[in-house]
């Protein structure tokens, strides 16, 4: 996997290869941060923004926002095998002053641990998971959210989520299998 554009580009990092995890295709993310950087539907910047990545994975999405300026990004993944890898690609890339990460269930780090408010909120569950329109509900309760705020959710083209009453979809797009939805709270 690489970094797409900023201070890293070019730069490789380490990936996950089990049937558990499902990397953000390199393709997606690219379109992802076009619409972040080029649409006029979406008032946040990643520049000096404070990111959330839930369900991180090995890190691609907010390694790619610290690359291009985020001020912090806050990972939280509970696979240890994954958490492994993306503590290995912070410290190999020496971005790890600019990242925290929560090894825990999402619902209990935001229960415990989160009271900061965040610009970018980035979900990738697996597909199967359905359980992430609690979390969504929780960050709301919360008020974890700056008043500029985007939410990018990452789902299989098919799935059907219901978060009419939580989100307001600013756009949706597909690619290939996968489903890219831009939102804020209502």
């Amino acid at each position: 996997m690489r970094i797409i554009s900023g201070a890293l580009k070019g730069r490789s990092f380490d990936f996950l290869r089990n049937s558990f995890t499902r990397p953000l295709k390199d393709t997606v993310k690219e379109n992802i941060f076009n619409i972040l950087v080029h649409s006029n539907l979406i008032e946040v910047k990643i520049l000096k923004s404070n990111i959330l990545d839930l369900y991180s994975g090995i890190g691609s999405f907010g390694i790619e926002c610290i690359s291009r300026g985020a001020e912090k990004v806050t990972f939280i993944e509970q696979n240890a095998q994954a958490q492994n890898i993306l503590k290995s690609n912070l410290a190999k890339l020496s971005i790890q002053k600019k990242a925290s990460i929560y090894s825990d269930k999402i619902e209990n780090v935001l229960i415990k641990n989160l009271s900061e408010k965040f610009h970018i909120l980035f979900f990738d569950p697996p597909f199967s998971d359905t359980n992430y329109v609690q979390n969504l509900k929780q960050i709301k309760k919360k008020i974890l959210y700056k008043k500029k705020h985007i939410i990018i959710i990452h789902r299989e083209r098919k799935t059907e989520d219901k978060f009419q009453n939580i989100l307001r979809i600013i756009e949706t797009k597909e690619y290939g299998r996968s489903k890219i939805i831009f939102a804020v709270f209502n």
